[in-house]
Order: C-alpha cells, then structure tokens, then sequence
C-alpha cells in the first residue's frame, strides 16, 4: 500500500475527536448532575441532601430548595451560570435539644457555623464525586468511540481491493488513535467541569452576599387577613383562640350583657370565659373573640363555618379594636387534631405506633407554620398592644387511674398511654413557646388540678372530666385559674 494511503487510511481524523469532546460535554454532564446521589448531612438535627438540581436547558438559573413533602422553591438570589445549580432538599423537620440550640444565644453561632461548613463539605464530597462520575462516562465514550472508530478502519482495509497492513500495525495505530482521542476527552471534560464548580461557587456566593434571613434568600409571602367590620373602642384587652378560651360548657353570655356580641351563641361564649375572668380580676373591658373548634386557619386568620353561621376571622376583627394594651391567644390542640389522637389511644391497647406518631409530627409541622403567620400578623398590630400566649395543658397525672382515664368497652388510658400524650403536649407547647419567644411575646402557663388528682382546696375540679358535656375543656374554676395565669404577665413583657 502507498505510504499516502496508508496514513489517509489510519491517521485520527478530527471528526471523532470533536464527537466525542462534545458527546461528553452535551451528555456526559446532564447525565452526571442527573445520576450522582445528594450527599447526606445533618445539622443542628435536621436531615439535609445537598447536591445539584436536574438539569436545565438554559445557559443561567436558580439554585434550589426542596422541602420534602411541601415544595420546591427557585432561590432567585442565587443565579448560576452553567448547568452545576446547586439542590438542598430537607424536612421532615425534625424537632429537639439540637434544633432549640438554633436560638441558643451561646451555642447558637457556633452551631451555625458548623451548619456552613457541613453542608459546604456535603456540596463538595457530591462535587467530587460527580466528577469521578463524569471521567467515568469520559472513559467509557471514548472506549466506545475508538471501538467503533477501529472497526471503521478494518472495513475500509477490507474494501481497498489491496492487502492491508499486519493486524499489529492497524492496532497500533488505532490504539493510538484512540488514546489520544481519550486524552482530549478527559481534559476537556475535567476542564469543563472545573469551570461549572467555578460558575456555582461565584454564582453562590454573589447572591449570599448581604443576605442575613432566610426570607431574604427565598422571598417571604404574608397575607395577613383584612380588618373586619366597624370600628371598636372601649376594651383594654381582647382573647383570640378556641373552647378553652370560650370555656364552653359554662353559663352563656346573657344577650342583654353590654359586652355580647351577635355571634355569641354560635360560638357558645360563656360568662365565665377567659376574657370574662380576665376582666373580673383586673378590673377592665375585655373583648371575647375566641370560638370552639377554630383553628389558625379556619377561625383566627381565616372566617369559620358555625352551624351555618359564618363567623368573622377573629383576626379581622381584632384589627378594628381601638386602643388595646394586650391581647390574649389559646390556640394549637385544634390545629393539629389532638381530639383524634386522644381518642385512638382510648380506645387501642397501643397507640404508641410509627403510623401515628409520623401523623403528629407532620400536623405539628404544619402547625408550625401557619402559627408563624399568626405571630407575625399579631406582632403587626396597630397599637403594638402586648401578646400573651396560653400554652396547652395535660390532663392527667403520670399515675392517673380513676373513671376518667376508662372507657366502658375500651381499653381506656394507661401510664404508658398518659406519658405519650404528654411528651406530644410538650411538643407543642415547644412550638408555641419557641414561636413567642421568637416576637417577644409572653407565655402565661396556667396551673390547672389535673384530673383524678384528689379535690385538695375544696373548688371543684379545674377540669371537666368523661361524664360532663365537654371533657378535658376547663370549669368555672379552671377558667379562672387560667385567667390568673394570664394576669400574671400583663405588663411583665419588655416594650416591642
């Protein structure tokens, strides 16, 4: 064979080289960011997976934040040239010692620190990791495109109607083809994916420059609810919240009482609520607002469907009251459905199981974030009168045994059964507090007899027991008592 021919035959050609450089580049990537797993943190005990988001055909976007089982939002701040974007995904939240040490005022900075370099180092062990992936697809591309290109030259030796070189010799040549070929691809690959770290560190680190809250990187939406009616005046304080604060059960407000309102039978608002005992004990003009069954939602940032009757937000209302110096909430166990799980653990042998112990956490969760709405409309007031939080109350001691932990043809309530519902109490007074403590607010715990302890001051029970007409809500008693909690932190609050 001429020597001419021969290297028009064997010679790398450019084509192939291009090819596979840009088979790499326009598939090797996508394909990597799409196939490498997050990598796995934890911080201040929550679960986190960093990594990237899938890939974009666009030359510039947003990074993004993934909460499980809620959203995905674009974090705009965060604008990345290239197709490395990166991805956190999180949640369920988890709560805890680690989580509170967020607003440890000592161990709160430091712990934030440690939460910056954990999910740096996660984002980088993924990036590494990536990039192996990547040499991977490099190396298996450019096996497959020197197989191919080896076979292509065998077939036109075959065709040249002229004896082709030895075997050894076309390998050679092909083999070396190829590793050149393999050489270009890698470096190119490696270069390429150096310059889309490159372009997400810069592109992360322009838009986390000033930003000092989690609303400024995500954006904050707040719709807080419209003022409802007319103008009111004359209260010094008003109860926002549920059936404890409503006190249902008690004498109803007479409809000729100066302070009735003309909801108050739809909402079954006692004579001796809350409001009523707060104003007894100050003395002043207290405004009820509270009403069973409501929740944030549906009640307090939102009207509420009472028998047909629909009942103004009670924020909305709140918001036309003149002149207030505080304004006293009792909300939570309706929000998470605490009725349901009281009843499932009277009536299982066990009721101490992942399915509903997961259905808690996910209803607290939620909880969670429409009472952070709330405390936000609440801290937005006009007049900035003070807040006072009531927390929920247990019901029973941790050795209760008496009629009202049983139920005739259920296994009724037991030590164990009473210490779950406990620690769950506890974990929602946790988000009450840490919500209040958050505004400034106070938080009036209330010193209530629980129910099968013994009648020791001769009053009666605080709390209505299985055979009144609203077990667990609070008596006459109760209700005063829980006003006297809240009188305690009347004024106690630094001025907002």
């Amino acid at each position: 064979m001429p020597e001419a021919t021969r290297h028009r035959s064997l010679a790398p050609r450019l084509w192939p080289t291009v090819l596979l450089v840009l088979v790499c580049l326009g598939v090797g990537i996508p394909v990597t960011v799409a196939l490498t797993p997050g990598r796995d943190v934890v911080t201040f005990g929550q679960y986190i997976t960093v990594g990237a988001r899938p890939p974009q055909v666009s030359v510039v976007g947003p990074a993004r934040l993934v909460q499980v089982g809620n959203t995905a939002l674009d974090i705009d701040r965060l604008q990345v040239y290239g197709p490395l974007r990166p991805q956190l995904t999180m949640g369920p939240v988890q709560r805890g010692a680690d989580a509170d040490a967020l607003f440890d005022p000592e161990a709160g900075p430091r712990m934030r620190d440690e939460a910056v370099r954990a999910v740096t180092g996660g984002f980088v062990a993924w990036y590494l990791w990536a990039g192996l992936g990547l040499l991977a697809f490099a190396l298996a591309a450019a096996a497959v495109t020197a197989g191919l290109l080896t076979l292509l030259v065998l077939r036109r030796q075959s065709r040249s109607g002229v004896a082709h070189r030895p075997l050894h010799d076309i390998w050679s040549d092909c083999v070396g083809a190829a590793g050149r070929m393999t050489g270009v691809a890698v470096v190119a690959s490696t270069l390429a994916w150096g310059a889309s770290g490159a372009l997400a560190y810069s592109g992360a680190v322009q838009g986390l420059s000033g930003v000092a809250s989690l609303a400024q990187l995500v954006g904050a939406f707040h719709l807080s609810p419209d003022p409802v009616g007319p103008a009111v005046t004359g209260y010094s304080g008003a109860v926002i919240g549920d059936s404890r604060a409503v006190r249902v059960g008690g004498p109803a407000v007479p409809p000729d009482a100066p302070d009735s309102r003309s909801d108050d039978v739809a909402c079954e608002r006692s004579s001796d609520s809350l409001a009523a005992e707060v104003g007894r004990l100050l003395p002043a003009r207290v405004l009820n607002l509270a009403c069973p069954s409501a929740t944030v939602t549906s009640g307090l940032r939102g009207p509420q469907d009472r028998g047909g009757q629909l009942v103004p937000a009670q924020v909305g209302v709140l918001k036309q009251v003149q002149g207030l110096r505080f304004v006293v909430v009792a909300i939570g166990p309706n929000d998470v459905g605490w009725i349901d799980f009281l009843r499932y653990c009277y009536g299982v042998t066990d009721c101490g199981d992942q399915l509903t112990q997961g259905e808690f956490d996910y209803r607290l969760a939620a909880f969670d974030r429409v009472y952070g709405d709330l405390l936000v409309d609440l801290n937005d007031l006009p007049g900035r009168p003070q807040v006072i939080v009531v927390p929920s109350y247990g019901a029973f001691p941790p050795d209760a045994d008496c009629p009202d932990t049983r139920a005739p043809g259920y296994p009724g309530l037991d030590a164990t059964k009473i210490e779950l519902l406990t620690a769950r109490n506890e974990q929602l007074n946790d988000v009450l507090d840490a919500g209040a403590g958050k505004y400034g607010f106070a938080v009036a715990t209330p010193e209530l007899a629980l129910l099968c302890d013994s009648d020791q001051d001769g009053l009666g029970p605080d709390l209505q027991g299985l055979a009144d007409p609203f077990p667990f809500h609070p008596t006459g008693v109760g209700s005063l008592r829980l006003a006297s909690s809240v009188l305690r932190q009347i004024g106690s609050s630094p001025t907002r």
